[in-house]
């Protein structure tokens, strides 16, 4: 039996009408997307710490960088490689069955991890984790807009994508908890990874397919002896680049391939700041000068590595709340100006953000910068959730995860050129405030696309 639909009075709050079951789909997907979004975020945690524990003793920072990008590297690949196949399986068999094995995926790659010997065990792993990841955006975000209805999604799938803050917090924690706990350490970190495989007997115990797509699907069942229902089959990649479809496809791409690459480029290093000040602070209180040697100032670190490392995860802590507060304002902006200025808006607030913060940030003091970080985070993060908005908008149900994943996941393979592009930068010497000032000027690109794409506020799903 399937729950009753509220009629879409577009004159009532956005709330007003939501029936229990549609606040249990929002919670079971945010919960899924949380947990996604920690399983990725564990790693940079903790990735310092690991490498450096599985590489020979002596390894350089610049070596260590290097595994650590390699490592990064797999987990774009990954994601990209599950946001299409899950993507694509979603379509065709169902979003709650699609959802289960990708959070199982996620869960189990990543407390193996935990018994990783070697890096090239944790490049694996990362890779099999990111299969997942992909995966369970793909299906979670074509499900929630489905569910809710158009004065509704922009909201609903604000939350939904926003909710991802409250992963990279719980990383945040485990991080400053158990990684950088001597008794414990960064396995028991990845260990933690297992837990959220129990939210899949909710999932099969709460959840049923959408009703669009069980329409959709029914539909296509019947018409599968007609010739030409053989264009219009679910979740076939080709279908993605037809008349009519490829424009939206290469626009959805488009932005995510923008927003990921500013997010590794740019919104990233946010944390960065405090860490770099923590380390000179430390070389200062050692009274080594700016000069000394590489095995001299990793000395320095170590012994300040607790208060190091807090530090680092208070910089996380700061960007990743000013990104969470973006990206739960992007749906009531994005409901208020529409889905084009909305993107545009929040692409100029990133492209400002970037270069104040990476220019002024050493004149300024402990307070002001902290600030500084809130609102870097809030600009440069906030369209994120309108991937989750916008992608599902643009696309049939029958293509609906399948395009929605391959637009914000298939981007993570160009997104790792980002990794390319930074270790250049830092092998010529560019220097660090430089090159995020470089690549901020990717947020007007940004601004400049999505001018370009149709607006989907209002349509209704089909």
């Amino acid at each position: 039996m399937k729950p009753p639909q509220p009629p879409d009075d577009a004159t009532q709050p956005w709330y007003a009408g939501i029936t229990s079951y549609q606040w249990i789909v929002l919670v079971i997907a945010s919960l899924g997307w949380i947990f996604d979004v920690f399983e990725g975020q564990v790693f940079v945690a903790s990735m310092n710490e690991a490498m450096s524990s599985l590489l020979p003793s002596g390894t350089s920072s610049a070596a260590i960088q290097l595994y650590n990008n390699i490592a990064l590297g797999a987990f774009l690949a990954g994601g990209a490689l599950g946001g299409v196949l899950f993507g694509a399986l979603g379509d065709r068999v169902g979003r709650a069955r699609t959802m289960v094995v990708t959070i199982v995926m996620y869960s189990v790659f990543t407390s193996l991890t935990a018994f990783a010997q070697s890096w090239w065990q944790v490049v694996v792993l990362r890779f099999l984790v990111a299969l997942g990841v992909g995966g369970e955006w793909a299906v979670a975000s074509a499900m929630v807009a489905e569910v809710f209805p158009p004065r509704a999604r922009a909201w609903s799938g604000a939350i939904f994508h926003g909710s991802s803050v409250l992963g990279t917090l719980l990383a945040v924690a485990v991080g400053t908890w158990i990684v950088a706990n001597p008794y414990l350490g960064w396995r028991w970190g990845f260990a933690v990874g297992a837990f959220p495989a129990l939210l899949t007997i909710w999932i099969r115990w709460q959840l049923h397919e959408p009703e669009t797509w069980e329409q959709d699907h029914a539909q296509r069942a019947a018409d599968a002896g007609n010739v030409s229902s053989q264009s219009n089959q679910a979740g076939r990649l080709r279908d993605l680049f037809a008349p009519g479809i490829a424009s939206r496809t290469w626009l959805g791409f488009t932005l995510a391939v923008i927003g990921l690459a500013t997010f590794w480029g740019v919104h990233i290093y946010g944390k960065d700041f405090l860490l770099r000040r923590a380390r000179s602070q430390a070389e200062a209180a050692a009274g080594l000068a700016t000069d000394a040697p590489t095995h001299a100032r990793q000395s320095a670190w170590k012994s300040n590595q607790t208060s190091i490392k807090r530090a680092e995860m208070w910089g996380m802590f700061l960007t990743t709340t000013g990104g969470g507060l973006g990206l739960l304002t992007f749906g009531p902006v994005c409901q208020w100006l529409g889905r084009r200025w909305a993107f545009v808006v929040f692409h100029a607030g990133g492209f400002i953000m970037g270069l104040l913060l990476f220019q002024s940030h050493e004149r300024m003091g402990d307070t002001a910068l902290a600030g500084l970080l809130l609102l870097f985070g809030f600009w440069t993060l906030g369209m994120h959730a309108g991937y989750a908005i916008y992608f599902p908008e643009l696309f049939p149900t029958r293509l609906r995860s399948l395009g929605a994943g391959f637009c914000f996941n298939f981007a993570r393979f160009t997104t790792a050129v980002m990794l390319v592009v930074n270790g250049w930068l830092q092998q010529r010497d560019v220097s660090f405030e430089t090159a995020g000032s470089a690549l901020s000027f990717l947020f007007v690109v940004g601004a400049a696309v999505a001018w370009l794409g149709p607006e989907t506020k209002g349509t209704t799903l089909s």
